[in-house]
């Protein structure tokens, strides 16, 4: 494709060189530029792209987009326009050929529940014999592939390049967690989401490295629906309105309010052998009874929305039915087998509400104890930190504070600022900084009855030190236990 045409309608400064000049693919990382490729130099929060502008000249780019007065000796193309990350995705979709024209393109915007409804939709999909990939906060997913990703919104060039190839694969329907960061870079430009779901709203992700201020969250959630021609919307919600303040398309609305098009009727919890879930009963759009293998009362919201999608999609009802019996998504109250006199589940609640909501579901079990092993993620807002350590020290018998994702930050200082909460509610606490003792003694030190939650890195295979990525999957940590435990500790399981 020539660079002429990809630049189409756009505002741009030629610099130098022959926009007339055949782009092979385009590249945002120095590291990913082979011969005949554009390089987009954006100005990043951490590293900024333009320092690495001759080591994609190097790597055979033969044209730069640049935000920042450029020229070299090399014959090379070099075009100066405004805000590249934003024009990145105008570019990505033209050099993919409008993939979202050709696909059922269903967007998820929300601070809890994206994952769990996304997955869900996949799989309600799936089950009706329909073909869809997914994603989100654990990679990309599709048929049998996945890609891992940084991002819970990838940059728009891999977004398109993924859509691009589900199409060739013949998948009918594209679902994406939208992150409000992914809203306020503009990575959709242009993009029309065919439906648009609000989840929830509520105060996270703001801090030095995300949003200056709950408002600025608030508005970058709604910019979804500027882009959808339909909208599901969790109608309870406070920041109900704010979301379709400005949306031009359908509404459609769930929750317990009477004027929801699908109502809540009733919901509880449900414990029988070899299964834990909800019961949920509705009215409206669809009147009937659900029974769901995810429990939490929270999770009946993101059930009514995926039946929401499934009534406007022409789902059979069965067919729906049968996918909430079975469903289970990884790292979502993710159940371990590791003994049959207590449980250990997997759950990727890393701040306060989410944590509140997980271990009050539980304690609605009974248990003897629940013991929780959590920490908290480094260069991300305190307020995280000192809400897990109140609700913790309040909600569980026993938390064991570890690392999560330091980050840049010093662990040591991440669990003092959680122990700044934790310590006044009076409840009881130990540290082990390393997260798979901690996971151990947990383990080795359980009672009969108890349930041991390990919370926040859920799915996440990894753990993330000075800017590298470790493997850690809480799965294999286990086994890894498991198959190192001496005969003695073997003997207490």
């Amino acid at each position: 494709m020539r660079l002429r045409d990809l630049l189409e309608g756009m505002e741009y400064r030629v610099i130098q060189g022959d926009i007339d000049v055949e782009i092979k693919d385009i590249a945002y990382d120095s590291r990913n530029v082979k011969s005949g490729f554009l390089f987009v130099a954006m100005s990043g929060f951490m590293v900024d792209g333009h320092s690495f502008i001759g080591k994609a000249i190097s790597n055979g780019a033969v044209a730069i987009i640049t935000e920042k007065n450029f020229s070299v000796n090399e014959d090379i193309c070099i075009i100066k326009m405004r805000d590249t990350r934003r024009k990145l995705a105008t570019l990505s979709r033209r050099f993919f050929d409008y993939p979202d024209k050709e696909i059922v393109t269903i967007g998820i915007t929300g601070t809890k529940g994206k994952t769990t409804t996304s997955w869900t939709i996949m799989k309600m999909l799936e089950d009706a014999g329909k073909s869809a990939g997914v994603i989100g906060t654990m990679g990309v997913f599709f048929k049998d592939k996945h890609y891992h990703t940084v991002n819970t919104s990838p940059e728009s060039y891999d977004v398109y390049k993924y859509m691009r190839e589900m199409i060739k694969e013949g998948i009918e329907y594209f679902i994406m967690e939208v992150s409000s960061q992914s809203l306020k870079l503009h990575r959709w430009e242009d993009m029309i989401f065919d439906y648009g779901i609000f989840t929830n709203l509520s105060l996270d992700h703001v801090g030095k490295d995300e949003h200056d201020s709950y408002a600025e969250y608030v508005y970058c959630k709604s910019l979804l629906f500027k882009q959808s021609r339909h909208g599901i919307f969790n109608l309870d919600d406070i920041e109900y309105k704010n979301m379709i303040s400005e949306f031009k398309g359908d509404i459609h609305t769930y929750g317990v309010n009477e004027k929801a098009d699908l109502r809540l009727v009733s919901c509880k919890n449900i414990i029988e052998p070899g299964f834990i879930g909800i019961s949920m009963e509705t009215s409206g759009i669809v009147n009937d009874s659900f029974k769901v293998s995810i429990p939490g009362n929270f999770n009946a919201y993101n059930m009514l929305c995926v039946i929401s999608l499934g009534y406007l999609l022409n789902i059979d009802i069965d067919s729906i039915k049968k996918t909430l019996l079975h469903i289970s998504v990884k790292g979502r109250l993710e159940p371990v087998n590791v003994s049959k006199k207590f449980n250990v589940l997997i759950d990727y609640a890393y701040q306060g509400i989410a944590m509140e909501n997980v271990i009050k579901t539980i304690r609605e079990a009974k248990p003897k104890r629940i013991v929780v092993v959590f920490g908290c993620g480094g260069n991300r807002s305190k307020q995280r930190r000192f809400d897990c350590g109140r609700i913790a020290g309040e909600l569980a018998d026993l938390s064991i504070l570890t690392a999560d994702n330091p980050r840049y930050e010093d662990n040591a200082d991440i669990i003092n600022d959680i122990l700044s909460t934790l310590k006044p509610t009076g409840g009881e606490y130990i540290i082990i900084p390393d997260r798979k003792e901690a996971i151990k003694y947990s383990i080795v030190n359980a009672k009969e009855g108890d349930v041991i939650m390990i919370l926040g890195k859920g799915h996440e295979d990894y753990q993330e030190i000075k800017g590298i990525r470790y493997p850690f999957d809480e799965r294999v940590i286990i086994k890894e236990i498991l198959d190192d435990l001496s005969d003695e500790e073997r003997k207490r399981l």
